[in-house]
Parts: C-alpha cells; structure tokens; sequence
C-alpha cells in the first residue's frame, strides 16, 4: 500500500519544542531553529514551494507576497488569533484556505490586562526600580510615600467585549470595580446580568465617564485610532487606559502627548502602534512612572503557545483529510 505524501509545511518561527516536534512527526515539516525573522525574499520562497505556510503575527503576509504562491499553497496556518497582517481576501481570490488560533489566549491576555490596570495606579513598576536602579534611595516606610489610587470601587470602561472583553470584565468585578462596555453589538443579557455591566452605544459618552479603560476589540481598518486624538481628550484628568490588543488602536502620538500634559493619569501598553520599535517618548514617559510598558508579552505562557500549536496542527490535518477546518477565516469576517 502506498503511503500518503505528507503535505509540506514552511514554519516562519521558533515555536514551542513540542509543537515542533509534532509537527515534523505528522508532516514534512521546515523548522526556523534560530528563530531568526524571514525576509521577505524567504517568505517568496517558501510560498512558491510549501503546500502550507505557517505565519506569526510579524509577518507580512500581503497580496502581492500571496500572488507569488505557487499552485501547490492551499493553506495559510495562521500561529496566531489576530490574522491583520494577512490578506484573507487575496488568499481567497488564490484559492487559499487562512487559519487562526482563536480561543486559546484568552485568559492568558486578560490575566495580563488585570495585572496592568493594577500595576499602573499602583505605581507597580515604579516601586520596584526603587529597590533595583536607585538602591539606597528608600529609607523605609512613610504614610505619604508612593501613594497610587485603589481601584476597589471605581468604573472600567472595555473597548469590545468579545471573549477576552468579558473575561477581562469577570476579573475586574471581582476587584469591585463596575463595568461599562462599549461594543458594535450589545452581549447576552444573561452575561451583561452577571457582570452587572451598562453598556454604552456612545463610545465618546463612555470614555468621558469611566476611570479606567481597557482596549480589547481587535485591529481592524474600522478600529484603526479608535482612540483618537479627539477621543483620549475626552477621558478625565484622573483616569488611565491600558492595551493589550494591538498598538494601532490608540492613536499613540496623541497618547504621549496626553499623558505628557496630565489630561490622562498613566496608561499599561502592552503593544506599540509600531512594533518592534517603541517610540523613545514612551520611554521617557516610562521612566518618569507615568505607563508601565511591557514587550507584547500579554498571551506569551507555555500552555498558551502548546494549545495554539496543537490548533495550527488540527487545522492543518483536517484540510489535508478532506474536511473544513475548524478555525478557517473567512473574507469579509476579519
């Protein structure tokens, strides 16, 4: 009997070993083991050769890289939710079938959206390079040093109450802070009963009344400085934002010049509207206590990437049994 070929499977980036591992036993599978950023050049390559080509969220995969695909590309396996930096409709014209990861980061990046609303009015960061860069400079406790501002009791406003939204809103009730969301579509009135949550068709309106905001909708053309200029003045001297969804959300020049002026409290980032590069200002700004900023690290746990590995390796080997995949990415629904 002969034995199937397996389908060959061009992988951009170190990924967990034991996905890795898996993925070479099941198909013929090329391993990046430097972990080094393809180029553009290598990515042309692979696209012309692979019958599947398994991107992170860093690589461009546009129409003009999917145009250069040879006949034998029929799937893009996305190792990652977000699927912004592809177009899905250029793979769709190609006849190419796009994956993602959905539904396995979401409590790893609202676990890190709770640290951040906490580490920032709690001058977490802050505190800690007391100890660390400026040693000798704390002479014990004093009843006026370092005071933040309690959360206990106060009103977070989430920007799209999708899944990591509410989960986000599950861990900020049990803090006894009061939800307020703004989303395209109203939730459940089962989940908005539980959470106690009031739900505002106005963004601007919600903005202006919370003390703290929370970024959770995904990257869209529509969602592009959703966060304004306009819109970050309208929040109160006293309040503080955080994003662990995509840096292009919030319009960052404006953020800087905010919280530079003192119309915004302090901000958690999580992403930069220009990663890998972070703007030398919010740098400044973090040195200053101002933000708390971290490397886009919000999904970044061992049993997050596994689960996201095994979703890339079940989407693969169902397309190539015949069926449609389970977490395929339809044009027009990104």
């Amino acid at each position: 009997m002969t034995q199937k070929k397996k389908p060959k499977v061009y992988i951009t980036r170190r990924l967990p070993e034991v996905v890795e591992t898996r993925m070479r036993e099941l198909f013929d599978a090329e391993l990046n083991i430097d972990d080094t950023p393809r180029s553009q050049p290598e990515l042309v390559a692979a696209v012309k050769s692979a019958d599947v080509l398994v991107p992170t969220l860093t690589d461009r995969i546009d129409a003009a890289l999917i145009e250069q695909a040879g006949p034998q590309l029929k799937l893009i396996a996305c190792f990652s939710n977000g699927v912004d930096n592809v177009d899905v409709e250029a793979a769709a014209r190609k006849g190419i079938t796009v994956t993602n990861t959905p539904n396995v980061l979401t409590e790893d990046t609202a676990d890190m959206t709770m640290a951040l609303m906490l580490a920032v009015p709690r001058r977490l960061a802050e505190g800690a390079r007391i100890l660390t860069d400026r040693k000798g400079e704390w002479a014990g406790w004093s009843p006026t040093w370092m005071l933040g501002r309690r959360i206990s009791g106060k009103r977070l406003g989430i920007v799209g109450m999708g899944r990591i939204g509410t989960a986000v809103a599950k861990r900020a009730k049990a803090f006894g802070l009061s939800i307020h969301y703004h989303n395209r579509n109203r939730v459940r009135p089962d989940t908005e009963d539980a959470l106690e949550a009031t739900y505002w068709d106005s963004l601007d309106q919600m903005l202006a009344r919370v003390d703290i905001v929370s970024v959770n909708c995904p990257s869209t053309p529509a969602t592009f400085h959703l966060l304004s200029a306009r819109r970050l003045e309208l929040m109160q001297p006293t309040s503080y934002i955080v994003n662990t969804a995509r840096g292009g959300i919030i319009d960052e020049a404006a953020l800087i010049k905010c919280l530079r002026e003192g119309r915004i409290a302090g901000a958690g980032l999580d992403v930069f509207e220009h990663e890998p590069s972070v703007n030398p200002k919010l740098l400044k700004l973090a040195a200053e206590g101002k933000v708390v900023l971290l490397p886009h690290m919000s999904s970044a746990t061992i049993e997050g990437r596994i689960d996201m590995g095994e979703k890339v390796v079940i989407n693969i080997r169902t397309f190539f049994d015949g069926h449609r995949p389970p977490d395929r990415v339809l044009p027009g629904r990104v």
